[in-house]
């Protein structure tokens, strides 16, 4: 599962693509993808507001998907491209689908379990461990997250000053 940059890019700019789809919902920016012989076979992005389910992150909705494509729980030789660095629950559910190589765009510094806080991927103690690669697209992937953050901070302002008028 070697990829040349552009190839890595080219994934992970897919994976951006299903962050907009968080977007247009309102729902925190993550997007993910998983490819499997250059193909992808899972797509995913946050929809936990849409859903209501706290379990639907981008990278748990992929992992459903690449399992229903190969018919099988576990997604041996496959790549997780993701946006932004797996949380504990994701990086849990990312060592139990058995998936050898995660890369991720941004460092996740509130709730990143792959570097950041926690690095559940790579902990010797565990009977799987995954290869981890960051940096890819980083910039984008930090500021799709940084404007999404800024804007409803924008947005909840204006909410409050318009309930202060009212008052």
């Amino acid at each position: 599962m070697n990829y040349t940059q552009e190839e890595k890019e080219y994934f992970m700019s897919q994976a951006l693509a299903e962050a907009e789809k968080s977007l247009d919902k309102e729902e925190i920016p993550i997007g993910c993808v998983i490819v499997k012989d250059g193909q992808i076979i899972g797509r995913g992005h946050n929809a936990r507001e849409e859903l209501n389910q706290a379990i639907m992150h981008a990278e748990v909705m992929a992992i459903q998907e690449a399992n229903q494509t190969v018919g099988n729980w576990r997604l041996l030789d496959t790549t997780l491209f993701v946006t932004i660095e797996p949380c504990v629950m994701c990086s849990g559910a990312i060592g139990l689908a058995r998936i050898p190589q995660v890369v991720y765009g941004a460092a996740n510094q509130k709730f990143g379990a792959a570097g950041s806080l926690y690095d559940i991927l790579t902990d010797q103690r565990l009977n799987h461990r995954v290869e981890v690669e960051t940096g890819i697209l980083e910039e984008s992937c930090a500021q799709i997250m940084q404007d999404f953050f800024r804007q409803r901070r924008e947005r909840q302002k204006t909410e409050k000053r318009a309930l202060k008028a009212q008052e």
